[in-house]
């Protein structure tokens, strides 16, 4: 039976792309999806308007993609208290929106279009500002007073703009940290959570344990790469990675951190039996979103998770005291303790749209405004995403999700930089932390020459 969902943006999956655990969205077939979206960046989008007085009667269109019931809920109230500060502003929102049929409408234009957009893809943000579909946001911020840098956290409003571009604000925020069995800890000696990536590989070492037969009962850390939400940017993340260089060229085979961390992980999958062995146990656990979860079923004593999960572990009554901490960092990163991943759901203007400044008025409600981002933050257990709103103390006092509230906070926490062809890159990543996990690429060193190489041959095929 699946474990009680709580309200929220649909937990992120192994790739990159946001898959929906619970609602069936609209999507085109993949290749015309793709093609649809790289062709964005040439197509030439409907022009709107930024001449309309938002202080007239007007009917805008907000598309998002929640749809649970929680957080359809969230937005109306959301959108009620809008409408009660601004009475002639009428908000049609219309939930459960793929980025596929998104960009779709967008390209078409016309009457049927939104007005507002919001996403939860924000590896998509280089093709929206890029291709001109949402409109640049600094005008309206410059006329309301809106100073940005002062407004949002740095790492969540470098994913928001790509090239000087700004045109989208961050609507919420998602932080990844460490779960971890205090139970089990107690049981192995172990006084608190790792900082360090040599603390780590010596914890899961300690908290890995077999049966007489030499079977696993439990591995203290499961780092492979295909494993619920150890996607390899996120895993990457702790050592602060540069992908691109200042002229955009992939750098990743320049970087020494890039070498460390898949050292580092192979250094963790060897310490508690190996690949195949690891992969295997792997291969026994539950879904992710069930109640089989490997972390619940005690299966792993430690892992990467988001925010989400210490609701879920809450309304499933876990049978074990668990805590939680910000994520390990290198060794000769030790200052940096206390960072971690960042992604989240991004809002913005359709420069299709005829009423921009009324449509500005709506992003500038949902993004800026304090008490609507913690009440948003608190109706669906997301991390608030201004500056103001991470320091409110009508945040919810849950410990746990408070230390997610630091690691957004933190100076050091990185997100994933935007691309002109969305998340290209990232997947080219993926496909090599696979290949290379398995023991498929014999030179890492010329692997990584080879993987930079393909990132900016496609790159550079979505530019012509």
């Amino acid at each position: 039976m699946p474990l009680p969902r709580p309200g929220g943006r649909p937990y992120p999956p192994l790739r990159p792309h946001p898959r929906p655990r619970s609602r069936a969205r609209l999507r085109l077939p993949v290749a015309l999806a793709t093609a649809g979206l790289l062709a964005a960046g040439c197509a030439n989008p409907s022009v709107g308007s930024d001449r309309d007085d938002p202080t007239e009667p007007v009917t805008l269109t907000f598309w998002h993609g929640w749809s649970n019931a929680g957080e359809v809920k969230a937005i109306d109230d959301s959108i009620a208290r809008f409408e009660k500060i601004h009475p002639n502003i009428t908000v049609k929102a219309v939930g459960n929106v793929s980025d596929d049929t998104m960009n779709q409408a967008l390209r078409a234009g016309g009457s049927d279009a939104p007005d507002v957009v919001s996403s939860f893809t924000t590896n998509n943000v280089g093709q929206y500002c890029s291709s001109g579909m949402w409109a640049d946001l600094d005008p309206f911020m410059k006329k309301t007073g809106v100073v940005k840098e002062k407004v949002f956290p740095k790492t969540l409003l470098d994913y928001t703009r790509y090239r000087g571009r700004q045109c989208a604000l961050p609507l919420l925020a998602d932080a990844y940290g460490l779960y971890y069995n205090e139970d089990a800890f107690k049981k192995a000696g172990i006084t608190r959570p790792p900082h360090t990536m040599s603390e780590l590989k010596r914890d899961a070492a300690k908290l890995t344990r077999r049966t007489k037969d030499g079977d696993y009962q439990q591995v203290g850390f499961m780092p492979n790469f295909r494993f619920y939400q150890n996607s390899p940017d996120r895993l990457f993340a702790q050592w602060g990675p540069r992908y691109f260089d200042r002229n955009g060229k992939a750098q990743l085979a320049k970087d020494p951190s890039t070498r460390e961390f898949f050292t580092t992980q192979r250094d963790l999958i060897n310490a508690q039996g190996g690949y195949r062995a690891t992969e295997k146990f792997r291969t026994t656990f539950g879904d992710e979103m069930s109640a089989q979860n490997a972390f619940l079923r005690q299966k792993v004593a430690m892992h990467m998770d988001g925010e989400w999960r210490g609701l879920m572990l809450k309304e499933a009554k876990a049978p074990f005291k668990w805590g939680v901490a910000p994520m390990p960092v290198p060794d000769d990163q030790a200052d940096t303790y206390g960072r971690g991943y960042l992604t989240g759901t991004i809002a913005g203007i359709a420069h299709s749209s005829r009423h921009q400044n009324a449509a500005w008025e709506l992003v500038k409600f949902l993004t800026v405004d304090t008490d609507q981002v913690v009440a948003f933050a608190n109706a669906i257990h997301n991390v608030p995403s201004t500056n103001a709103a991470l320091t409110s103390p009508k945040l919810d006092a849950d410990p746990d999700f408070r230390t997610f509230l630091d690691i957004a906070r933190n100076r050091h926490s990185t997100a994933l930089p935007p691309s002109n062809n969305g998340d290209m890159y990232v997947l080219s990543l993926q496909d090599f932390a696979y290949a290379e996990e398995a023991g498929k690429v014999p030179d890492l060193d010329a692997g990584l020459r080879g993987l930079d190489a393909g990132i900016d041959a496609d790159n550079l095929q979505s530019e012509n």
